[in-house]
């Protein structure tokens, strides 16, 4: 599950279309008539035999038809673009400043909050059934895709062909992406042609790579389909499942601002998300919480650097099922830290429009 920038990426034409449109496109047989391609650009990232070898491992383990694949991967392109995005992802180059304020400002709060309202039943009926948070569910969102708005512009077989035989460094991990993809599409009745996501293949509103779909989106609305393209309920629904099976942990805190002192503070500093040492063995280190916390509760110390400097922070188990979402620390307190600002503006919106009705009721 990658949470991925977003700065480059437009919305596809795929998202306005119905699940019967986008099932009509594929051809009637069974065997999966759809067209992946051979390219025949092969100097710059893709390698026949590379491709080849690809479609002998489907038909062989999957039973796609070759002659079908062959078709179909002469209309994939690789997208040089791609290959440079990943390759400097805003997580390597920004501060946590920086990067906060790219996603957190009071246009997607207000965004977050009318999302918020208009899809509230399905938000409390997620909260409840997989114990998390509206507030992370909304972060998620809003992080991702800023609530369904961009969910990315380039065809996702494209992204993944390219990254899978044209990116050596991640080439295994985005060429089972792509099996997974290809297999998704027969299953659901999916023209991989025709499926849009970001530059990573993660696709959807909640941006899920294609393993991440097989095994965790859900039906939530109950038609019949997961749809995480069209149906902000399968959305909420998915993200809400994928926390609960990472193991989210319901009512516990996430993180908390924290001081330290003395010289062995940075010995509770790890550049791995999960909490490995409880409060008592931070506090021996010199690190004190801003927010009560159990003297067992596990911790793992984390250094930002914000506005005004150098922030400490303890973070938990909740903050590391985020960080499953997307492994970077970065983006699981942006989760957090959005949705806790929509909240907090929808309760004052709600508190104002309560009082003004009780004033115009008392008139």
């Amino acid at each position: 599950m990658t949470s991925l920038f977003k700065l480059e990426l437009g919305l596809g034409i795929f998202k306005a279309m119905s699940i019967k449109k986008r099932a009509a496109l594929l051809v009637a047989s069974l065997s999966f008539t759809v067209g992946l391609s051979l390219p025949a650009h092969s100097e710059e990232g893709f390698k026949p035999s590379d491709i080849d070898g690809f479609i002998n491992e489907l038909v062989r383990d999957e039973g796609f038809s070759r002659p079908d694949l062959e078709k179909m991967f002469k209309e994939v392109e690789y997208k040089p673009r791609i290959v440079e995005l990943i390759s400097r992802p805003a997580e390597r180059r920004l501060t946590w400043w920086e990067y906060r304020n790219l996603f957190i400002n009071d246009l997607r709060v207000q965004q977050g909050v009318e999302f918020w309202k208009q899809h509230q039943k399905v938000l409390d009926q997620a909260s409840k059934e997989y114990g998390v948070p509206k507030s992370v569910i909304i972060g998620i969102l809003g992080i991702e895709t800023g609530f369904g708005r961009n969910s990315g512009g380039f065809r996702v077989v494209d992204a993944l062909s390219t990254l899978g035989f044209g990116y050596p460094r991640r080439a295994k991990f985005f060429r089972k992406e792509l099996k997974e993809f290809l297999v998704l599409a027969r299953e659901q009745g999916f023209d991989p042609l025709t499926l849009t996501g970001s530059y990573a293949g993660a696709m959807g509103i909640p941006q899920f790579m294609p393993s991440s779909y097989r095994a965790y989106a859900i039906d939530f609305d109950k038609n019949g389909q997961a749809d995480i393209w069209g149906s902000p309920a399968d959305a909420i629904g998915s993200i809400a499942a994928y926390l609960n099976r990472h193991g989210w942990v319901e009512g516990k805190p996430i993180a908390s601002r924290a001081n330290v002192q003395g010289q062995k503070y940075s010995d509770l500093l790890s550049k791995s998300p999960r909490p490995t040492r409880s409060v008592n063995e931070a506090r021996k280190l010199g690190w004190k919480s801003q927010q009560v916390l159990p003297g067992s509760a596990r911790v793992r110390g984390l250094k930002l650097e914000g506005k005004n400097g150098t922030e400490h922070w303890l973070t938990m188990t909740n903050f590391y099922v985020i960080t499953r979402y997307n492994k970077s620390d970065l983006y699981a307190m942006a989760v957090w830290q959005l949705g806790h600002q929509v909240e907090k503006a929808l309760n004052n919106t709600q508190s104002a429009a309560k009082d003004h009705s009780e004033t115009v009721v008392s008139n």
